[in-house]
């Protein structure tokens, strides 16, 4: 079984939570693609886990977990992320964390560059995590990345490294106006950081086929979610790489195989990290109110997320683009303080009603067209069964499921990896 969980909206839908609960059925779990610039925060009996580069499968004993070649590495804050874990009482050997040796590695002057551009542009900053992101998986189509599988010949890659640290120099000393990078540094920070990743390094396309001509199911975790892709969402305040499930096999190495399921999940409202078009977003008190219930601030950054009432417009356009069978709807708790709940069930745009999801300059003048359900006002968080929920509450997931045209198949009603309700 080959499946796919991926996120329908923004990103920040709650996937490691899902993917920790339910790697429970794989042998493997893959991350596929992006780098640090996005947070998993997973909550079991080992305690609270904040992920940036690893897979939520990590905190499962007896699951294999795999960086893909998608995947863009920065190596310090890789070795930072085991070290934490570890020190959390999380096992981490070449045996159950294995990196592509094709991935490739995110350098302190792409972070540098990623800085300089946000800065330039001011208040038209696209809102980036500042991670190096864009840079890297620039370099990587420019054909000037440096690979994890580089770092077993050191010798071949310091010379490589003096070419491209001088190619470099040209955007930030000349370009910025910023100090020039030194290719020395810059090599003994590989030697530094990569070497204590050499024994997890290989080819994992060769591991993942094998596997799965062997039966093992493999899951296949994304970060962020549709409106984040870098072809099909709200370009350009996306990311730089393909979070849709169809690249999940590519950027895993084994693009000979084809999945067998994809789940999508999303939020029982809506939130959002960064800049760019957010139609059905709340202000005021009202956004303050459920940023605060929801505890919405950014895994990776800290940063307070944007948040609104569900969008069955978004969530509509992320459900076929990621190709998704059901639906894991996430922290139908968070509305519990609510008397009436907002959803945005349409948009208008140019004065007309559309349930098209728009691209470009007309996603920047849509307008949110909002219906109201009566909420619950009680605490669900121990409810473990359909019928175990308010009247309202079931209401309420049922005329999501409907406006969105895809089967919700877990409901989480808490942080803890128990709290849910599989319907």
């Amino acid at each position: 079984m080959l499946t796919a969980i991926t996120g329908i909206n923004w990103g920040d839908e709650g996937k490691g939570r899902m993917v920790d609960l339910l790697s429970a059925n794989y042998d493997i779990v893959v991350r596929y693609q992006g780098g640090n610039n996005a947070g998993h925060t997973v909550v079991n009996e080992k305690g609270r886990f904040i992920l940036n580069l690893m897979p939520s499968g990590i905190l499962r004993d007896g699951v294999v977990n795999v960086l893909g070649n998608g995947m863009v590495i920065d190596i310090k804050h890789l070795v930072g992320e085991i070290e934490r874990l570890r020190a959390g009482g999380i096992t981490i050997t070449p045996e159950n964390l294995k990196i592509s040796d094709r991935a490739v590695i995110c350098m302190p002057y792409h972070v540098s560059q990623d800085i300089l551009e946000e800065e330039r542009l001011a208040e038209k900053k696209f809102g980036s995590t500042r991670r190096g992101i864009a840079p890297v998986y620039a370099d990587k189509y420019f054909k000037k990345g440096i690979r994890m599988g580089d770092l077993f010949e050191l010798e071949s890659l310091k010379s490589r490294l003096a070419d491209i640290v001088e190619w470099k120099n040209l955007t930030l000393s000349k370009g910025y106006g910023a100090q020039a990078v030194s290719a020395e540094e810059m090599y003994a920070h590989i030697v530094e950081y990569g070497t204590q990743l050499l024994p997890f390094i290989c080819d994992t396309g060769a591991y993942l086929d094998k596997a799965a001509e062997e039966g093992k199911n493999i899951m296949f975790e994304a970060q962020l979610g549709a409106l984040r892709d870098v072809d099909f969402g709200i370009y350009p305040f996306t990311s730089s790489s393909n979070t849709i499930a169809a690249y999940a096999p590519i950027g895993a190495g084994i693009p000979n195989r084809k999945l067998d399921n994809v789940i999508g999940i999303m939020k029982a409202y809506s939130s959002c990290v960064g800049e760019g078009p957010f139609t059905c977003e709340l202000f005021g008190e009202a956004a303050d109110k459920l940023r605060e219930a929801g505890s919405e601030y950014g895994a990776a950054t800290g940063r307070p997320r944007r948040v609104g009432g569900f969008d069955v417009v978004a969530s509509r356009y992320g459900i076929r683009v990621q190709g998704a069978d059901f639906i894991a709807l996430t922290k139908l708790d968070i509305l519990s303080y609510m008397e009436k709940i907002p959803i945005c069930v349409a948009y208008e745009v140019d004065g007309v009603r559309t349930q098209e999801f728009p691209i470009g300059a007309k996603l920047d003048r849509a307008k949110p067209v909002y219906e109201y359900l009566d909420g619950w006002m009680r605490d669900i968080s121990g409810c473990r069964k359909l019928s175990d929920l308010p009247e309202n509450a079931r209401k309420y997931v049922e005329f999501i499921e409907k406006s969105v045209g895809c089967p919700i198949k877990y409901i989480s009603v808490g942080a803890e990896r128990e709290q849910y309700i599989e319907v």
